[in-house]
């Protein structure tokens, strides 16, 4: 399936080596005004800019084939086209035969039974998240006009790690600071060895992985469905659908199990205004699947590039032989550093997805 969303639904098409990937949203309301500068910037962030990224540099120069009309949407579903201009199919013509290890071609083959597009990973690329960034800077430009913010750094790449986020306090002016740094930290220390730590894997034909910290700031109590459209069900289906997401945590996650309950209860209490918060935020931020005005804390773990130099071991599908794969192209050493930005855009996405299912359309505008 590739359409997601309760309100606004979101549809992607296309691959990675083909003509266009596009996204069609359907379900936003008519009349809401559409920074296409900030869509733009925030297609920035995503791209490679170094050499701790791939070689593969994409313009994302856009086209709008319905929905806006001066500026504002018109109700209409609301379609994006983006042409892939930067390819190198060839590099791909031995992974037709012969899976990557840890990546989809296996798979993919199995159940499009030898159908699919190989090149670039077809459907399955990094080259779709730049779909999320566009829905993603749409949701950010409604979502920050009533004060709510995604912020996300990277907690840690391989074994190097960043300070977390204070789940109690956090800074707003810190956390929108985060959203335009291109590797984003809260301690700065940490950066030059762990930008050391990527370059190293490359200079040895290997990749890492890491965890990125995201706090969803000034989200009202009350926001999420019981069951099956709780925050966590819905922010997780969307987290699990952005390439090399292998685990997903909120607040204490794995590690609220190790403690009695009387150590990580969140206790209540209320001020001089008649505010009611939390004494702490080990639950991040959602109790029942329901937001209870604090923090939203996440934690969402990205493995290793699986696309590596090294020699690893394969089969080739036609040969039905063991061999070994040397794989060659333009690969990211890690994916930490730009993926940040893409969990931004899905999580904006998905709490304005939950927020207009709470509150409907009018709620937008």
């Amino acid at each position: 399936m590739n359409s997601f969303g309760n309100s606004i639904k979101i549809t992607f098409f296309g691959e990675s080596h083909g003509d266009y990937v596009g996204i069609v949203i359907d379900g936003l309301s008519s009349g809401i005004p559409i920074d296409q500068t900030m869509i733009d910037y925030e297609l920035t962030k995503r791209r490679p800019k170094s050499i701790y990224s791939t070689a593969r540099a994409e313009l994302d120069q856009y086209q709008i084939l319905s929905g806006l009309y001066n500026g504002v949407t018109t109700g209409a579903a609301l379609t994006f086209i983006i042409p892939n201009n930067n390819t190198k199919s060839e590099d791909y013509q031995e992974l037709a035969a012969i899976p990557r290890p840890s990546h989809s071609d296996y798979t993919a083959h199995v159940k499009y039974q030898g159908y699919n597009d190989p090149r670039g990973g077809g459907m399955f690329s990094g080259r779709i998240t730049v779909l999320f960034m566009i829905i993603g800077a749409i949701a950010k430009q409604i979502l920050n006009q009533k004060g709510i913010e995604v912020a996300s750094h990277i907690l840690r790449i391989h074994n190097l790690v960043d300070k977390p986020f204070d789940s109690l306090n956090i800074d707003l002016e810190v956390a929108k600071d985060l959203q335009n740094l291109d590797f984003p930290l809260l301690d700065q220390s940490v950066e030059i060895p762990m930008r050391e730590k990527i370059l190293k894997a490359k200079n040895k034909k290997d990749s890492v992985g890491g965890i990125v910290e995201t706090a969803i700031i000034n989200l009202p109590a009350g926001i999420g469905e019981p069951l099956f459209s709780s925050i966590e069900s819905q922010l997780a289906a969307l987290l699990f659908s952005v390439p090399a997401v292998k685990g997903v945590e909120f607040g204490l996650g794995f590690e609220i199990s190790k403690h009695y309950g009387s150590e990580v209860n969140d206790g209540y209490q209320i001020d001089a205004s008649g505010k009611i918060s939390t004494l702490s935020n080990n639950s991040g931020g959602i109790s029942g699947g329901i937001s209870n005005g604090m923090p939203i804390i996440i934690k969402t773990a990205i493995k290793p590039t699986p696309s590596i130099g090294k020699k690893q071991a394969s089969v080739n599908l036609e040969t039905h032989e063991n061999v070994e794969l040397e794989i060659k192209g333009r690969h990211d050493p890690a994916i930490v550093n730009r993926v940040v930005h893409v969990i931004n855009a899905v999580i904006y996405y998905g709490i304005l997805d939950l927020l207009v299912t709470s509150h409907q359309t009018d709620w937008m505008r």
